[in-house]
């Protein structure tokens, strides 16, 4: 690449979150504007996180994607908002108030190159951190400062959450631009140290039924979406904040609980019916309470999101007696360190008392693997330029090249949202 081209690379990691008070149905299609208002637990980027590079270059002829390992339409409309609404700050930034800022890449385009390191579109969150790191890291390749939650969420709704780290809400707002639906932290990841988080992935295939169809559905035929919207979800915001700052965890399991039983009662209301969880998360749902019921306390909690993988909240001292339960019930196919992947987990024996106590029918094989991991930051700067996923030529490092070329004979790939 020509050195005067200014070329400039920037990475950076943006993390999973899982709500707890879920997010489903939205008032504004194009600005993304909830129904309701959320909360949301980030999950620590040592485990889940994804990783994107953006380079800018006056020698590119376009802005260019590729996700995880393909290259992408970048005309997909959220695409698009989140990149001129990136470059519209810039300028901003530029007229208003630091006349010292390098504005020559504010005409250059965009290279971007970016990989989860878990399963797409799966229930877990993908396009939460896809967007939320798309955005983080645009931000520092054109010198935006600031809020930055209002431009995720343009991206994907729940990508506002993302922008921070530790418990964050994401207000739903009143003002029809959606300049008041911004995601606030509650408290940071460092509050509550002993909460834990296990991801049970059940299912790494793509699901039937997307989040922006379902929802649109759910908006248009759901009662029950509605009643929730204006008359529960209110209530638990106000009880869930008090149970993270008091860190009680009984009662954040149990609302944590009851709104994801909820949230996929009003798929089940919807018409025709969204159906998210399968056999095996039904048998999680039902290993839980039994655990619970056993030692008269409620020690564990699940919650789902649009997808069958569940996961479970507990604190660090029951993770070992826990995940024993769990490889009781879905005995698994590989052996302990292939099938916990992520936080270590010290080993415990299975009660004969536990087992009698559960009485579910195994399910071999129902659970593939378990992400053991815990509350984490917000979007990170990578420094070291060896991570960068863009090389001096402003294509992937490691990705077969067949895909530009399929790009340059007119052939597209659809983009995951």
């Amino acid at each position: 690449m020509p050195e005067d081209s200014m070329e400039k690379t920037y990475t950076c990691t943006a993390p999973v979150n899982i709500a707890v008070i879920k997010y489903w149905g939205k008032r504004d299609e194009d600005l993304i504007l909830p129904i309701n208002s959320s909360l949301s637990v980030t999950l620590h980027q040592d485990q889940l996180k994804t990783t994107t590079t953006v380079t800018t270059s006056k020698s590119f002829q376009e802005d260019r994607l590729w996700l995880n390992g393909k290259e992408e339409d970048i005309s997909h409309r959220r695409l698009q908002s989140c990149l001129r609404e990136i470059r519209r700050l810039a300028r901003k930034r530029r007229n208003d108030d630091d006349l010292g800022l390098d504005s020559t890449c504010l005409t250059h385009k965009a290279h971007i190159c970016s990989i989860n390191n878990f399963p797409t579109a799966a229930g877990l969150a993908s396009s939460a951190a896809g967007f939320a790191c798309l955005v983080f890291t645009l931000a520092q390749a054109f010198g935006v400062e600031g809020e930055l939650s209002g431009v995720a969420r343009q991206g994907s709704g729940s990508a506002c959450r993302s922008m921070y780290g530790g418990f964050v809400q994401w207000l739903m707002g009143h003002q029809s631009d959606g300049k008041d639906s911004l995601a606030q932290q509650v408290e940071p990841e460092t509050h509550w140290p002993e909460l834990r988080i296990l991801v049970l992935v059940a299912s790494a295939e793509r699901k039937h039924v997307g989040s922006t169809s379902g929802m649109q559905t759910s908006v248009q035929t759901s009662y029950l979406l509605k009643h929730r919207a204006e008359s529960v979800v209110p209530g638990r915001m106000v009880e869930m904040i008090k149970a993270v700052r008091r860190k009680d965890f009984p009662a954040f399991a149990e609302l944590t609980m009851k709104d994801s039983n909820q949230f996929h009662a009003t798929c089940l209301d919807t018409y025709p019916p969204i159906f998210y969880l399968n056999n095996v998360s039904h048998q999680v749902i039902n290993l839980v309470h039994r655990y619970n019921r056993h030692y008269g306390e409620t020690r564990v909690a699940y919650t789902y999101d649009a997808g069958p993988n569940a996961v479970i909240f507990t604190l660090e001292q029951h993770i070992p007696d826990f995940i024993q339960a769990v490889q009781h019930i879905f005995p698994p196919e590989t052996n302990g360190e292939e099938f916990i992947k992520g936080l270590p987990v010290p080993h415990a024996d299975l009660s004969e008392e536990l087992k009698r106590a559960i009485a579910l029918e195994p399910m071999p094989k129902g659970i593939s693997y378990i992400i053991s991991t815990k509350p984490g930051p917000g979007p990170c700067v990578v420094n070291d330029p060896t991570q960068h996923l863009l090389g001096p030529d402003g294509l992937p490092k490691n990705i077969v090249r067949r895909h530009s070329s399929e790009r340059d004979n007119g052939v597209k790939h659809t983009n995951v949202s």
